[in-house]
């Protein structure tokens, strides 16, 4: 009897360590280009730059099948500049992402650790640039929707829905991780519907003291947010909420895109959008954008993709108030699915206060316009 119970829990054994199967996944994108900026303080510029199309990065991503259609995953995954070899996301190993978790083909999936919101996961690929069809420069003033990940989320947890019939949802919350329980955490919710030709996402996100007072623990931290120095009136703001819809039709080779994102900065302790680096004269207290983009994207072949997209944006600080108009194109030629060269243009345009800033790498131009131009490679592995 004994002989034949430990028979059976070795059977057992071996059985489960055949049906469980993990795989590890190394992957990556090296993204590199030279970009012209007519006005860049004052001066023309030429520059070797990384991470045009898309950010330069490495990553390991894994699953174990844990068998009933429940998987363990986690991904890490590194962001670096390709010219200089240093780490982005403040310096972090693993600063893009780097998050643990359960994926049920019943409940959907459940993730901890520092990933993206809900704006990032579902507006941001209806969006012209961020869908990798034009290049980082064609992203809204300043990243006020932080469609281009500006910042990242620490301390999230997410919940994402199975796919029913072309719908899925998401939920986070990040913790302050502090006894403070409301300093710098945040939430976001949204949903998207993918069928057939069309492609619709809404999400929404609020901030509730994020980076504060140089916070380096909690939700947003203060070295992975927007700039103290260059645009104060968006990293001081006591909290912050972005918001947006978006949709894309497909008609044969041709895929149009409309889109609409808003953001509140509120009550920020210094500067102004419309002095300083940003412009001249008037406005304080709350800032607020309104972006409205409307896009297009053509294959002449399936390797050669034309992009043109159209963008107004209207901002406003107390009793001030201006435009952008933005102008973005570019051509990408796919060498083969995993290597592409892109050239693209870009033409900024504000009204009376404001200074045109598309290249944020470099400074603001001098005058409303600014026109910036690169030319680069991306490789995918």
């Amino acid at each position: 009897m004994k002989k034949s119970f430990l028979a059976l829990a070795a059977l057992a054994a071996f059985g489960g360590a055949a049906h469980a199967q993990s795989s590890v996944t190394l992957f990556g994108i090296v993204d590199a280009g030279f970009t012209y900026t007519n006005n860049n303080g004052g001066h023309s510029s030429w520059q070797m730059t990384s991470s045009n199309e898309q950010s330069t990065r490495w990553g390991l991503r894994g699953v174990e099948d844990l068998g009933s259609g429940l998987k363990a995953i986690f991904q890490l995954e590194s962001g670096f500049s390709l010219v200089n070899g240093t780490a982005a996301q403040g310096g972090r190993l693993f600063g893009r992402q780097a998050w643990v978790g359960l994926s049920s083909d019943k409940y959907g999936t459940l993730t901890l650790g520092r990933q993206y919101n809900a704006m990032q996961d579902f507006i941001a690929p209806l969006q012209i640039t961020t869908s990798t069809s034009l290049t980082v420069y064609g992203t809204h003033p300043l990243d006020n929707d932080n469609l281009g990940n500006t910042y990242r989320t620490n301390n999230e947890i997410k919940y994402t829905t199975q796919n029913y019939s072309g719908f899925q949802g998401e939920a986070t919350y990040a913790f302050s991780n502090s006894t403070s329980f409301a300093v710098n955490r945040a939430y976001s919710v949204g949903a998207t519907y993918s069928g057939g030709a069309v492609s619709l996402a809404a999400a929404y996100v609020r901030l509730s003291n994020p980076a504060f007072n140089k916070d380096t623990v909690g939700a947003i931290p203060s070295d992975n947010f927007y700039s103290l120095t260059t645009m104060p009136f968006l990293a001081t703001a006591a909290t912050v909420q972005q918001w947006g819809a978006a949709g894309t039709y497909s008609a044969g080779n041709a895929i149009f895109g409309l889109l609409y994102t808003g953001s509140l900065f509120g009550n920020p302790t210094a500067g102004s959008l419309f002095s300083g680096a940003t412009g001249s004269g008037g406005g304080s207290g709350s800032v607020r954008f309104q972006n409205l983009e409307g896009s297009a994207r053509y294959y002449f072949t399936p390797f050669l993709l034309a992009s043109v997209g159209e963008t107004y944006t209207h901002a406003t600080q107390g009793s001030g108030s201006g435009n952008y108009w933005q102008t973005s194109a570019g051509f990408q030629y796919f060498l083969s699915k995993r290597t592409d060269l892109y050239v693209n243009a870009f033409y900024q345009k504000t009204s009376q206060h404001l200074h045109a800033w598309l290249n944020t790498i470099g400074a603001p131009s001098t005058t409303s316009t600014q026109v910036v131009a690169v030319v680069g490679i991306r490789h995918k592995f």
